[in-house]
Order: structure tokens, then C-alpha cells, then sequence
């Protein structure tokens, strides 16, 4: 079958299909399944504009609200996880995934479900080391910290999802997995994005979560974006056994959805021929939600996952297969998931502004329908409870720059992974130097321009296959760059542009105030990655 997979949405859903039907009439492609990596911006009304941790001027409705009302409705079955530019209050309903609109299906924090027999997993969110190892304890109305901590990825998910044992054929994150690009064509990566040099180098651009899971489940693909900018890579893994056979991740990220942007993939997925055409729960995954239930956490504690130090009476959460039998039983081997979406806030009415309603803390019933059914703990229920009892505080202590807020670590907060910076500068890892950037050409050197006379190949090529040490630890030097020959014979499958408006550069910003040359004022990459965005709409 064939799998579109776009970047950063950014609410842009009419922009997004429209592509698709322009697909199918220039090329007689039509997906038979669309899959988002984050920065979906399901946004219903004002009031979810408010928990979008963005600044002002980039809050924008968009159009989802429409699909969300019921005025359109996706034309193609679409699964997305979440990213850092989200309305969280709606995701937050949903933190075992459900339905955000028809035909527009929500991961949840972590998840797996198959379609057509592929299997196909997804964490949403970005790593943070200060909010990793505490609950899902946010809940709106959001302050200026818990807006930002609420799409922050925790070590309970990737958790759950290490107790995989079963192949994953796709998996998704937002940002990028630690070290992927040794894999791919490091240089050009720096040449188009310069800012990223420094992390690069020190091997600390991307999220050490994300990279850790790609070490255990292995998949055959793996997608992410929030970085905007178009990159392949290809990842041999190391095998544990000499029985074991060889696997290796095809890795590629998308760029933003934008006019005049390479958003969008086209690939081809073996798939079961005999399955149907419905979205269907994973009885693996069902079984470890189940197994992991008592770890519930919703408090800002600290809390380190299960492991055989001694510590835990109990490290291994992984299920058997007389445990995934009770779940195939309890469903009477009927996996298909419920078209049970359901409104839960009223919908944007451009004719009616509503610009002070104030975002509440609401219990979906499709989740209150999965807890129930599989004897799950409903989280947002027990935030409730919790919040009631007086056990829950949102608030985190005031920091004096928005920066500090936002940063990797924190020499306070313990982690189980290496925040010594003491060798680097500090910057924020949202923060980014604009310097002289290139322009934002594909960086997975497989970019064919869709047009009626040159139809994209859909091969699925890769090159530079390397293996990855358990340590993650790269040395600084380019020993472990892909030629450029090599990474132009690579790539997933075809691209798609729009070439019916016209591209607007990058805002740069101008100045530094310590009259450095050559290095231009910090800006949060935040802001950078919208500001093209907001061109296109002021110019």
C-alpha cells in the first residue's frame, strides 16, 4: 500500500489534502493512509489557541476546526502524534489516543495500531531532561511553565513502548532521534543549516529518548520532523546474537508544510492483503497498557522507570503471549477501533469570535470508553482527583528568562542521561545563531519535481549503511559522513510540491549586540522556524 507521510503540519489540513487530490490528478497516486509527525495543531476554537505555546502573533485558527465540526472531512484515514506546537489541552483528552476528528486519528502520548497488517507506533512530543522523569501532572488552565511541560516526552512512555517484543514496521517521533545524522549526509545537513553545527559536534541535537527506542524496537521506517528541514538517513543495527538476523531503519524527516516545500513522501509498504480497511488496536500493545497500569504517575515527583538494580521487585513489563490472547479474547478478536469521535468544545465560528473564553480541564469519553474496557486508569480523571485532594500543584518556581524555562537539563535535576554541558556553550537547544544559512534545499538527496511530463519513481533506496555503538558516543570528526554520491542514489520514495505560490525566504534577524562578526542575535529556533510562515502571510 502506499503511505504519505508529512512534517509539521501547523494546522494547514486544506493545504495538506489539497496536495493529495493534486497528486492523484497529475500522477494517479492516491494514499491509501496519510501519517502526521507532530506540530498537527488540532486546533477547535480560541480557547485552544491559548494553550498553544507559541507567541501571539503566530496563533492562528487555520483550518482544522472545520474537519473538527464536521463542515469537511479528511479525505484519506490520517494518524499523527503530537509535537511542541499543539493545542494540548484537546491532545491532552486523549493521552491513549482517540479520534480528534473523523478520519483523523490521535496517537496519544505513546501508541501502536496497525492498518492493513502494518504495524505502526509513534511517541508525541519532545524531549526535555528537567520534565522526563515526572507524571503527566498538567492540566489547563495552563500557566507559562506547564504550557511548555505538557508536550514534553516522560520516561513512562518510552518505557511502555521498551516493552515492545514485536517488529515495528513505522514508528514516529517529533524530533529526531540522538546521532541519526551520522547516518545520512551530515554535511550537507550543516551546509543547509549551520546552526545545528555545534550540536552536531557534540552530539547533542536531537532526543537521546527517541534515539534509545530506535536502538529497541528496531523499525523497518522511522519519520520525524520539527526541525524543518528534509533529511534521509540509514541506520544498520547491531545484532545481538549471531542467531539474530540484521535489521536496519530507513530514517527520514520532513520538512513544514509549506507552498513551495517538499512536505510531503510517498512510499510503498508491504501490507496484508487479507486485512481490512480499518484502523485496528495493536493486542500487544493493549496488553503492555495493561501490564503497566500501576505506574500511573500524575505528580511532578521524580521517578525513575523499573530496572533490575536491586531497587524494584519487578523490572519487566513485557507480556506474554497467553496475555495478548486475553486481550484478542476480550475483543472477541475484533480489533477494529470505534468510529466513536465525539464533540467535546464548541466549535470556531469566524461569524462569532469568542477571544476570552478560557480553556477547561475536560474528560473525553472515548478515553472513559478505552479505560473502561480495558481496565486502564482514566489519567485526566485522576488528575481531577488529585487536583480536588489538593495533591497537585501546577505551579513551578519562577525562573528569571524564558530561555532557562525551556532548557535541556538542569544541574538541579538529576537524569538519567548525560546534561553535562560544561564543555558547550548555553544556549538553549531551542535557541538557534542565525548566521548565513543556506536555503532549505532536500536534504535526502532523492527530490523529484512532481510535474505531468516527469512522474516520481516510488523506489525505496538506501545507502551509507553504518552501525551505531549501544554508547550513541560519535567522535566530532566527519570519518562517519556519506559521500554525496552515495546519499544522491537514496531516498524513500517521491516528494510532492506546490508550485502555485510563491516561496518567501526565511526571517533573519539582523545585529548582534556584542558587535561579534559573522554571527548574527540568538533567536529561539522557535520563533525562527515560524517566521517563514509569517512572511508568507504579511507580504
Amino acid at each position: 500500500m502506499k503511505v504519505a507521510v508529512a512534517g509539521c503540519c501547523h494546522g494547514a489540513l486544506d493545504k495538506m489534502y489539497e496536495t493529495l487530490e493534486l497528486l492523484q490528478r497529475r500522477h494517479n497516486v492516491r494514499p491509501d493512509l496519510l501519517l502526521c509527525c507532530g506540530d498537527f495543531q488540532a486546533v477547535r476554537n480560541e480557547a485552544d489557541l491559548r494553550c498553544m505555546a507559541v507567541p501571539a502573533k503566530y496563533r492562528h485558527m487555520q483550518t482544522f476546526y472545520r474537519y473538527y465540526s464536521g463542515e469537511k472531512k479528511a479525505p484519506v484515514l490520517t494518524v499523527f502524534i503530537g509535537g511542541n506546537h499543539e493545542a494540548s489541552n484537546h491532545l491532552q483528552e486523549l493521552p491513549y489516543g482517540g479520534w480528534v476528528a473523523p478520519n483523523i486519528y490521535y496517537l496519544g502520548y505513546a501508541g501502536v495500531v496497525r492498518f492493513r497488517g502494518v504495524r505502526i507506533g509513534g511517541i508525541s512530543g519532545i524531549f526535555k531532561s528537567h520534565d522526563y522523569r515526572k507524571g503527566h501532572f498538567e492540566c489547563p488552565p495552563y500557566n507559562q511553565q506547564t504550557i511548555r511541560s505538557a508536550y514534553h516526552v516522560r520516561n513512562i512512555e518510552v518505557f511502555k513502548l521498551k516493552q515492545l517484543k514485536r517488529p515495528i514496521d513505522i514508528f514516529m517521533s517529533h524530533d529526531w532521534p540522538r546521532s541519526i545524522y551520522h547516518y545520512g549526509n551530515k554535511k550537507q545537513l550543516l551546509k543547509m543549516k549551520s546552526f545545528f553545527r555545534q550540536e552536531v559536534e557534540s552530539n547533542t541535537l536531537g532526543s537521546p529518548a527517541a534515539s534509545e527506542l530506535l536502538q529497541h524496537l528496531k523499525p523497518t521506517y522511522w519519520f520525524s520532523a520539527h526541525l524543518h528541514v528534509k533529511f534521509a538517513a540509514f541506520m544498520q543495527h547491531q545484532t545481538n546474537s549471531k542467531e539474530e538476523l540484521p535489521k536496519a531503519t530507513k530514517f527520514l524527516a520532513l520538512d513544514k508544510c509549506l507552498p513551495h516545500r517538499d512536505f510531503l513522501q510517498i512510499i510503498d509498504i508491504e501490507h496484508d492483503p487479507n486485512a481490512g480497511d480499518s484502523l485496528e488496536y495493536d493486542a500487544e500493545w493493549i496488553a503492555v497498557l495493561k501490564a503497566t497500569n500501576s505506574l500511573v504517575n500524575v505528580t511532578q515527583s521524580l521517578w525513575n522507570v523499573p530496572e533490575n538494580n536491586g531497587l524494584h521487585a519487578k523490572w519487566d513489563y513485557s507480556v506474554t503471549e497467553e496475555a495478548i490472547k486475553e486481550v484478542l479474547e476480550e475483543l472477541n478478536h475484533n480489533l477494529k477501533i470505534p468510529c466513536n469521535f465525539t464533540l467535546t468544545a464548541a466549535c470556531y465560528d469566524p461569524s462569532k469570535p469568542q477571544k476570552h473564553v478560557e480553556p477547561v480541564h475536560t474528560i473525553n469519553p472515548q478515553t472513559t470508553e478505552f479505560c473502561a474496557q480495558f481496565g486502564l486508569t482514566d489519567i485526566n480523571d485522576r488528575i481531577q482527583q488529585a487536583k480536588e485532594e489538593g495533591s497537585v500543584r501546577g505551579e513551578y518556581e519562577e525562573e528569571e528568562e524564558e530561555e532557562e524555562m525551556d532548557s535541556t537539563g538542569s544541574a538541579e535535576e538529576p537524569s538519567e542521561y548525560n546534561t553535562d554541558n560544561s564543555g558547550l556553550s548555553s544556549i538553549n537547544p531551542d535557541e538557534i545563531m542565525l548566521d548565513e544559512e543556506g536555503g532549505d534545499e532536500d536534504l535526502s538527496t532523492c527530490s523529484v519535481d512532481p510535474s505531468p511530463d516527469h512522474p516520481p519513481d516510488f523506489s525505496a533506496s538506501f545507502s551509507d549503511i553504518r552501525i551505531m555503538p549501544d554508547s550513541m558516543a560519535v567522535s566530532s570528526d566527519d570519518a562517519m559522513d556519506s559521500t554525496n554520491e552515495e546519499l544522491e542514489k537514496s531516498g524513500v520514495s517521491k516528494q510532492v510540491e506546490e508550485k502555485s505560490l510563491s516561496e518567501r525566504p526565511l526571517k533573519r534577524i539582523g545585529g548582534n549586540e556584542n558587535g561579534n562578526s559573522g554571527i548574527k542575535k540568538i533567536k529561539r529556533r522557535n520563533q525562527a522556524i515560524y517566521a517563514a510562515e509569517d512572511e508568507d502571510k504579511t507580504e
